[in-house]
């Protein structure tokens, strides 16, 4: 590893990441927490102090995920700003009579995860990456050229810093210009939906719950955010949500309500709107001799579990874990042979919780009355079987499954 007075002269590090946000700054903080050091690039400043009106863009952190950012030190930060822990889902199809609902009581659990606002997950791995001597910051800096250098991948900031390493990361997102660097192909399929995110208060309380209900043209979303307030994730095809983004505040809340069927009685809009397309990515190698992709820069999937971000976090987790023992067997953290073990270990459950999204929005997108009652009864009966539907939870909650060491739960 490189020493702090060698980076400091030589600006070389042992890992360059590109990117940031929830993703690349999990996994400066895990590698800086390893003494690995690491430089971390990111175009845009982080919010260090969150505002005080709740943020769009939220995420349902589940216990796996809780895990990893608690090994990387940012958790209780993250709980001390705000966190909304949620008890329940419960789940409905708009065409039949099928209905889920969960419970964390039900598997032993004091919650089944938290909604957060990302812009939270930020500002927490920020302030926790301030105190990690092996960590250096690039911000506000962006990528102007990346080259091989032999062994070396050398990155000229836009600043003028010009930095080397073994390994460069990509974690900046679906654009990510380290996998266009890279020449790795993306498969691409456009849902030709947008997912539609405001702020709303309920005239009823949300009960804890995060609710979801199923409509030929997406899901719609209601997470608690706080004790009035719910964050609104609502699918639709494309044509659609353009119709819902230019109605008035009143047409929309009367939409919206219909929509969702009255659950949280009367509803007002109390933050602005924004619409972004839903595309599914995937790319089809995840690493190159001295290069990785992680996060959305490998992947992208439907909001309609609430996964995405947590498909993140669980990469972000295995690539730790791989290069800090590739690091202490004397491997460099460019070795081909490391990163294909990262690889092995995510491509495969990334692949099928993509798929699996896809088919879940081709099935209830259906309006074929056959499809209808074999969707709803398969609701009914996998919600009156309680071993099957526990176990459906355990895997949804981040506590069965291909887990890495930092996300598993502690032996009981």
């Amino acid at each position: 590893m490189v020493s702090k007075a060698q980076r400091n002269k030589s600006g070389t590090f042992d890992a360059i990441i590109i990117g940031g946000g929830m993703v690349g700054a999990t996994i400066a903080a895990g590698l800086g927490k390893a003494g690995i050091s690491c430089a971390l690039v990111e175009k845009n400043p982080p919010k260090q102090k969150p505002v005080d009106d709740i943020g769009l863009r939220v995420s349902a952190i589940t216990l796996a995920s809780q895990r990893i950012l608690t090994h990387v030190g940012a958790w209780p930060m993250i709980e001390h700003m705000r966190a909304r822990p949620f008890t329940e889902m419960q789940v409905w199809d708009q065409q039949g009579f099928g209905s889920i609902h969960f419970d964390c009581a039900d598997v032993g659990e004091p919650v089944m995860g938290h909604i957060v606002e990302n812009d939270i997950i930020v500002a927490a791995l920020w302030k926790t990456l301030s105190a990690a001597s092996s960590v250096t910051s690039y911000s506000p800096a962006s990528v102007e050229n990346i080259q091989r250098d032999g062994d070396k991948m050398q990155i000229t900031l836009s600043n003028g810093s010009v930095i080397r390493s073994d390994l460069l990361i990509g974690a900046e997102g679906a654009n990510s210009l380290v996998r266009e660097f890279s020449g790795i192909k993306l498969k691409v399929s456009d849902y030709k939906q947008s997912a539609i995110v405001a702020n709303v208060k309920t005239g009823l309380w949300h009960r804890d719950t995060a609710w979801q209900r199923f409509t030929p043209t997406g899901p719609l979303a209601f997470l608690p955010v706080s004790d009035e307030l719910c964050s609104i994730v609502w699918s639709n095809d494309t044509s659609r949500a353009e119709e819902l983004m230019a109605l008035d505040e009143a047409e929309f809340c009367k939409s919206l309500y219909a929509a969702f069927d009255g659950r949280l009685g009367a509803l007002q809009l109390v933050s602005k709107r924004a619409a972004f397309p839903l595309i599914k990515r995937h790319a089809v190698d995840y690493v190159q001799p001295g290069l990785a992709l992680a996060g959305d820069a490998a992947h992208t999937v439907h909001p309609l579990a609430g996964q995405g971000v947590n498909l993140g976090l669980a990469d972000a987790a295995v690539l730790i874990e791989e290069l800090v023992h590739a690091v202490a067997r004397g491997q460099s953290p460019g070795d081909y042979a490391v990163l294909r073990r990262y690889q092995r270990r995510r491509k495969g459950d990334n692949l099928l919780m993509q798929n699996s999204m896809s088919a879940f929005k081709h099935l209830f997108g259906s309006t074929l009355p056959p499809v209808g009652f074999a969707r709803s009864l398969g609701m009914d009966i996998t919600n009156r079987i309680s071993p099957l539907k526990n176990l459906i939870n355990r895997f949804a909650m981040g506590l069965e499954g291909n887990l890495s060491d930092m996300a598993k739960p502690p032996p009981r």
